[in-house]
């Protein structure tokens, strides 16, 4: 069963058919793998298993999935788009598959300029993350055409999101609130981070979601410095904070939450000194949250804040990024941004900082929803806790 219907399909394809018609395309070449699945399940609301792949869209027609036999079964099954072709730069390096039909670029080149008439002009999403050998193969298949890159237009389709996109990531925002509970549920001295992890992707799993945006954050104590960790055996140690983050996905679009909590159940003083910091700076971004602000805008109170009090040194990454089909993709609204916030995005306040003395790492985070009337919280639980955490 698969997530995409034929109708949010065809409006994507509508949408990126104009951005083909203003640079006089003849097709598209979406290319997309496990780890750059945005582009290709914008399309498809699917992704493969061990193979990569890449969407074929002609300016008329139906689309193909350009990928391997192994998982071509899946996608007749479960892609939006499910007219197939097998290529062996997509497949598993050295697996053999008798009974599967195998093409190449020139003969797929061949066959479209038979069905499509002649191609001259080929525009390429993501070719700058494809392996140097698939690259190559395109090159030579599509010898004599001209290859233009559209990959900053191709995003910016997904930039503000329809409203049944906004329905799933509310829904992925309702789930991970089921997470925090269970996973501060666990909390306790003496229990495995990776233990803490478990309750929560139980939790998400249990209730349909179909993947995650990230692995289970989990770092207590020194273990929070590494920004992103994923659970270990460690064992949590009274005295210590743990920084916790899930991002369940719900039909491939991401919820999240992170926060930072007392392994004791109880902020001591020292501790309630960070999470005051934390919640202020959170506090200040959520008020720039307004139709029309820049980056740049939105980044500088929290920014200010943190030098005033000796913070920005350990400042990784800036406070305000958009979630979808990534929980962090574009556009990321920071310091440098001349991108603003328009009706329709779904955006993260995501405060942190990391490598500090007394506190090592800290992160909170929660999404919300850019409408004409302002920001809206898509998790009213988290924004509230974030927003006093010390009370």
């Amino acid at each position: 069963m698969g997530y995409l219907s034929k109708d949010e399909r065809d409006v994507r394809l509508k949408k990126l058919r104009e951005i083909m018609s203003a640079k006089n395309l003849d097709i598209v070449l979406v290319y997309y793998d496990e780890f750059n699945i945005g582009n290709g399940w914008y399309l498809t609301g699917w992704c493969p298993q061990f193979e990569s792949g890449a969407v074929l869209i002609p300016k008329q027609g139906e689309p193909l999935l350009l990928g391997g036999p192994e998982s071509e079964p899946f996608a007749k099954m479960d892609s939006a788009i499910a007219e197939t072709r097998n290529f062996p730069v997509f497949m598993v390096p050295d697996e053999e598959y008798p009974n599967a039909t195998i093409v190449s670029f020139p003969k797929l080149f061949a066959e479209l300029n038979t069905t499509l008439g002649r191609i001259q002009r080929v525009g390429l999403v993501g070719a700058g993350r494809m392996p140097a050998d698939c690259h190559q193969q395109i090159v030579d298949g599509f010898d004599g055409v001209e290859r233009i890159d559209i990959t900053r237009e191709y995003v910016e389709l997904r930039y503000i999101k329809s409203d049944w996109e906004v329905d799933q990531i509310k829904m992925a925002f309702k789930l991970a609130d089921e997470c925090y509970m269970a996973m501060t549920g666990v909390i306790a001295p003496g229990v495995a981070e990776i233990e803490v992890a478990a309750a929560g992707e139980y939790v998400a799993r249990k209730n349909c979601a179909s993947g995650f945006g990230f692995s289970a954050i989990v770092g207590s104590g020194e273990r929070a410095n590494a920004v992103v960790p994923t659970a270990s055996a460690k064992k949590l140690c009274s005295g210590e904070m743990v920084m916790l983050g899930v991002a369940p996905k719900i039909k491939g679009y991401a919820g999240v939450f992170g926060n930072t909590v007392a392994v004791s159940g109880k902020y001591t003083d020292n501790q309630k000194e960070c999470a005051k910091h934390l919640s202020e700076a959170f506090n200040l971004t959520k008020a720039q949250l307004v139709v029309g602000k820049s980056g740049r805008e939105i980044d500088a109170p929290a920014r200010a804040y943190f030098k005033k009090h000796n913070l920005l040194k350990y400042l990784v990454c800036p406070f305000v990024h958009t979630i979808g089909l990534h929980e962090a993709e574009s556009p990321f609204f920071g310091p440098n941004s001349d991108d603003v916030l328009v009706p329709g995005m779904t955006v993260c306040v995501d405060v942190s900082f990391f490598g500090h003395p007394e506190w090592n790492g800290a992160r909170i985070e929660t999404g919300f929803e850019m409408t004409a009337n302002g920001a809206k919280p898509m998790s009213p639980k988290m924004d509230k806790i974030l927003s006093n955490l010390v009370l």
